[in-house]
């Protein structure tokens, strides 16, 4: 499955756009950890949980949970919200 990085990520993938495997988000995830070390820790934290800044979406709309199902022939879009103040 296609899978776009946002800027802030391409430093481990160095490309804008990837291919991954995965029935679920996170097993997709897992797929990508292991093509692009350390990544999957930059969108799940410590307790497994999706980080608050990072939002996924796919055809069907924002994905909330890992659990989530994924097609192959989905496109997965990474994005970071942007904050500050």
């Amino acid at each position: 499955m296609k899978v776009m990085i946002p800027t802030p990520l391409r430093s481990y993938t160095g490309a804008r756009e990837v291919e991954a495997e995965g029935e679920t988000l996170a097993t997709l995830l897992a797929d990508l950890d292991r093509r692009f070390p350390g990544i999957r820790f930059r969108v799940v934290d410590e307790q497994g949980r999706l980080r608050p800044h990072i939002r996924f979406f796919v055809t069907e709309g924002q994905i909330f949970s890992l659990a989530q199902p994924l097609r192959a022939n989905d496109t997965l879009v990474i994005v970071q919200a942007l904050s500050g103040g």
